[in-house]
């Protein structure tokens, strides 16, 4: 939603169903007087109202709402204060129409959705195409430089012949090797991700496996090569929204004029009327089964992320298809334990063989390993086996170590040949006491 101080007016553009919430907010002021009316709206617009704060607003920042078969954009609300548009172009106030075009196309080119992925490059170059569309016209250069942006909604020149700042761009770029504009919705789509969720078990994780697992995804359909349209018939131009895929409504309101920009109904957003294929029902993709080959690396955890690129659901209209996501999850061990890259056993150990040391078998994620427990060692103390842990992830020449953490077992019951041994050593262990006091 963009909200911009409009003269006497404000106006705002949202996507999707309007909020009620804000139907109903603006009826509740309606009973104040017109001077606290007046008042309420010059604060609203000031710099430093909360209404341009550029501290996050989650209620009104981007939102993306979902069906399950195709995560198609279906509602954008944006709240902005005015912008500078040479600083957007990086140009000076004096600067020339060829300086400013020059910058434009350069700026142009480097956000342009299709071209750069990163978040928040579409916003971006929708505010490079407003500002060039102003400082590109004399007239409405010279309005803005007299009194800003609100000078130009308040003249009604928001807007010209490039509102959407995808046909500006495709007027400059011949469309660029098909980056055209998004008005045309012939513009090739890229499919959604999938997610997989996978089991392995202790060791698997620890050493790495190849799997061979099955996935359903939606593939280009074949009996109309992915078009969504009947084979035989040619899609025409959507005549409700003129091939843009979106209707715009305006509503006069004591606070201005609110427009609505909604997903066409008649053509569900494509911007095209056709006969649907009826092996896809028009989506121009069918949902299909295929084995994938999966090699799982050295060292994963539960909670790990694999992506494999390009095995997603397909693109439309040519697009590129998208990603799968498999995500690990481990199955515990009896009696291992993993602590990031170092696995934990506990040895359980007779009091006589903590005095006296022994050799005993643990067991390790290579097989059982002879450890030697010292003689004298104490309740509680952990030895190291080094290199017999989790390899390090992308790093299989790395590992960790298996921490053995030694329990001793006191027995609470003695036979009477056992405790009379042990009365004998504590008399002599007394014995030696006094002696070393003397």
């Amino acid at each position: 939603m963009a909200v911009v101080p409009c003269g006497s007016t404000w106006v705002a553009r949202w996507g999707g169903q309007p909020q009620l919430t804000m139907r109903a907010s603006a009826r509740s002021n309606l009973s104040v007087s017109s001077h606290d009316l007046s008042s309420k709206i010059k604060a609203l617009a000031s710099s430093g109202s909360a209404m341009f704060s550029h501290a996050p607003l989650p209620a009104l920042y981007n939102t993306r709402l979902y069906n399950n078969s195709s995560h198609q954009r279906r509602a954008r609300l944006v709240v902005r204060a005015n912008s500078d548009f040479y600083s957007i172009l990086g140009v000076s106030k004096n600067a020339n129409k060829s300086e400013i075009k020059s910058a434009y196309r350069k700026l142009a080119r480097n956000y342009h959705p299709d071209v750069n992925k990163e978040p928040g490059a579409e916003a971006k170059f929708k505010e490079i195409s407003n500002a060039y569309e102003v400082l590109s016209d004399d007239e409405k250069r010279s309005i803005y430089d007299r009194y800003g942006e609100a000078g130009l909604k308040g003249a009604g020149m928001g807007t010209g012949d490039f509102s959407n700042p995808f046909d500006l761009f495709e007027s400059f770029f011949g469309g660029m090797g098909g980056m055209g504009g998004r008005a045309s919705q012939n513009r090739a789509m890229e499919g959604e991700d999938q997610i997989y969720n996978l089991v392995l078990n202790f060791k698997e994780a620890v050493f790495g496996v190849e799997k061979e697992i099955e996935i359903t995804r939606l593939e280009s359909c074949g009996t109309c090569n992915g078009s969504g349209a009947k084979p035989g018939t040619n899609p025409s131009r959507c005549s409700t929204c003129g091939g843009q895929g979106q209707v715009v409504s305006s509503a006069r309101t004591p606070l201005g004029v609110f427009q609505q920009v909604m997903t066409c109904s008649s053509c569900n957003g494509t911007g095209e009327i056709s006969t649907p294929c009826t092996t896809c029902s028009g989506d121009g993709r069918v949902r299909k089964s295929k084995r994938i080959s999966l090699k799982v690396p050295a060292g994963v955890d539960g909670g790990s992320r694999l992506r494999v690129r390009s095995e997603g659901n397909a693109g439309r209209r040519g697009g590129p298809p998208g990603d799968l996501f498999v995500m690990i999850d481990v199955m515990p061990d009896p009696v291992l334990k993993r602590e990031d890259t170092n696995i934990v056993y506990t040895c359980k150990v007779s009091y006589i063989d903590a005095i006296l040391g022994t050799t005993t078998k643990v067991p390790t994620v290579d097989g059982p390993v002879d450890l030697k427990i010292p003689a004298g060692t104490q309740p509680g103390t952990t030895l190291v086996m080094a290199k017999k842990g989790v390899p390090f992830l992308n790093k299989t020449n790395m590992r960790g170590d298996q921490l053995v953490r030694v329990q001793v077992e006191i027995p609470k019951r003695l036979s009477g040949e056992e405790r009379k041994l042990i009365e004998e050593l504590s008399n002599l262990n007394k014995g030696e006491a006094v002696n070393s006091r003397r």
